[in-house]
């Protein structure tokens, strides 16, 4: 960019923000950020601010933003409570490699350490949760910490950054303003290639592998190998299984997908991952949700760990080889050593588990008004790409599950800190992408009613979000737990709900309820079809189970697909 002169911290903060080619920002103004906001004001062509109507929900659409777009998503709130309320949606980035950056007001810098109005050590409290944060108390420091904040949130392993910014160093006045993107830091290379020796070793292991199977995860989409994945599924005749943030890196009606691993993930997925005798893990981290009990999983298998933080590779399961880069790199260095192969009764002892979980439990949960159902009705009656943004709970297992993922789709959802109330607000971040066709937010009834107040925001910029609630009025998977594990005292799980429909049209928004299957299919398909924001509430089987289940300290393969079986 051309220099600038004499301008104050705040126009340089918002110089630096466009020349990163932020447009959107969903934040709160308050008094130690107002400057940044003023300057917004003579900028409004170039950066579009989202008011959010909590600070919590500013995180998690940038969050959805940044997932839905694959950019780094920006939010920006006051010092204190502003900053402090941002803390779930920093710690929720942080374990799903979601890039943001996110920036606080703070106090003068003469007031530091005082205890004055609304300050707090942010950067002492976010530290754990963050990829790295910095505080800046000099507007001389603006251009260069910000292109250092933009360059760690996107590269290597995505992730957080926080910005912390004093009052005055927002109104200080810098002589000269210079603007240069970071592309490199002394102490930090994100940037690994596979070593030759591992490549081969992986691909030898491929090769004579008579049941091999692929498990991809959030890295594959981070890393946009979509592609390469299935070319190496195709070559080697290999199925291949998701993790939760992996889904929709295979389309689900691939004949090689196995399904989603995991606590109630799919039975063939599962029960191959204790079967195969090459397990090619790639951009996962081997969640204690994945893997059921560590000391019986896989074994039987030479594993095979492509991931891009070193810290992850043998942390949890030790692999026969570990490929520590980018999965892009990686896969493209394995595939031209790869041999076409054919692994038929592999494949088929797939489709009889696939056939047994059908017969058991998919085809039940279709026949009956629930979360299944009405999620499988939302893929069948949405034309276009779509972005499922899943909350956190039965609603997120059924989303799963259930929905059919094809090219052009995908899932945006809390995976490793599972917080609930996240999906409303991310759905409006994934909204202001306009990647995607559809942008369907499922939610349940306590979920919902945890940032039900970012229903303001959609009513204020007009967003086309389908809402479908999953209404059983129990928070359905602690009622679950303690059916299963605490005999069956179901206590502090029921909930007592208000009438959410009259909530949501008082917001202006389209809304209607279901409480029987006839009527199912024809709101979903006028949701579907209205051009704006529409609100549907199905009012699913009171006591509901998602199954299969991985009980606790149990093995992948020993799944319970009914609660007698």
């Amino acid at each position: 960019m051309e220099n600038k002169f004499n301008i104050t911290g705040a126009e340089a903060i918002t110089l630096a923000l466009i020349e990163e080619g932020v447009d959107t920002v969903f934040g709160y103004p308050g008094g130690n950020n107002l400057p940044v906001y003023d300057s917004f004001y003579t900028h409004e062509k170039e950066i579009r601010h989202v008011l959010v109507r909590h600070e919590q929900g500013a995180v998690h659409a940038a969050e959805g933003y940044a997932s839905a777009n694959r950019r780094v998503g920006v939010c920006m709130v006051t010092s204190g409570p502003g900053a402090t309320n941002l803390l779930t949606g920093i710690a929720d980035a942080q374990l799903d490699s979601v890039p943001i950056v996110c920036i606080t007001g703070q106090v003068v810098k003469p007031q530091l350490g005082y205890d004055a109005f609304q300050e707090t050590d942010v950067v002492g409290f976010s530290m754990p949760v963050t990829k790295w944060n910095y505080q800046i108390t000099s507007a001389s420091e603006i251009a260069s910490v910000m292109a250092k904040a933009f360059y760690i949130a996107r590269s290597g392993r995505p992730g957080p950054v926080l910005l912390d910014i004093t009052k005055d160093a927002q109104t200080q006045i810098i002589e000269k303003f210079e603007y240069k993107k970071c592309t490199k830091i002394r102490s930090y290379h994100p940037k690994l290639k596979p070593s030759e020796t591992s490549v081969n070793e992986a691909a030898t292991l491929l090769n004579n592998a008579q049941r091999p199977l692929m498990i991809v995860g959030h890295g594959v989409l981070l890393s946009g190998c979509q592609d390469e994945v299935k070319e190496l599924a195709e070559k080697l005749d290999m199925p291949v299984a998701s993790t939760l943030l992996g889904l929709s890196s295979v389309e689900n009606d691939n004949p090689l997908f196995a399904g989603m691993v995991g606590l109630h993930g799919n039975y063939a997925a599962n029960m191959m991952t204790n079967r195969c005798d090459v397990l090619l893990a790639v951009g996962m981290r081997f969640s204690d949700r994945v893997i059921g009990n560590p000391e019986k999983y896989a074994t039987q298998a030479a594993v095979i760990h492509i991931e891009i933080d070193p810290s992850e590779v043998g942390k949890i399961i030790s692999p026969a080889v570990g490929i520590v880069s980018d999965a892009k790199s990686a896969l493209q260095k394995i595939l031209p050593l790869i041999r076409k192969s054919s692994h038929i009764s592999w494949l088929n002892q797939m489709r009889e588990f696939q056939a047994k979980e059908n017969e058991t439990v998919i085809n039940e949960n279709l026949s009956k008004l629930r979360m299944g159902k009405a999620v499988r009705v939302v893929s069948e009656k949405k034309s276009g790409s779509t972005a499922v943004v899943a909350d956190v709970g039965q609603n997120q297992m059924a989303s799963a599950r259930y929905f059919s993922f094809q090219p052009g789709d995908s899932i945006i959802t809390s995976g490793g800190l599972g917080t609930m109330g996240f999906a409303l607000p991310a759905s409006i971040g994934a909204a202001y992408t306009k990647k995607f066709q559809n942008v369907v937010c499922i939610m349940g009834d306590g979920g919902f009613q945890m940032t039900i107040e970012e229903l303001g925001t959609i009513m204020q910029y007009k967003l086309p979000v389908k809402i479908l609630l999953l209404n059983n009025n129990y928070l359905g998977m602690i009622r679950q737990l303690q059916d299963l594990y605490y005999n069956s005292h179901y206590y502090f799980g029921e909930m007592q709900n208000p009438d959410f429909v009259k909530i949501v049209e008082a917001y202006g928004i389209k809304a209607e309820k279901v409480d029987n299957l006839e009527a199912l299919e024809p709101a979903v398909k006028r949701m579907m079809d209205y051009n704006g924001a529409y609100f549907l509430e199905v009012r699913v089987e009171k006591q509901e189970n998602i199954y299969p289940v991985i009980p606790s300290g149990k093995a992948v393969d020993e799944m319970l697909l009914t609660p007698n079986n």
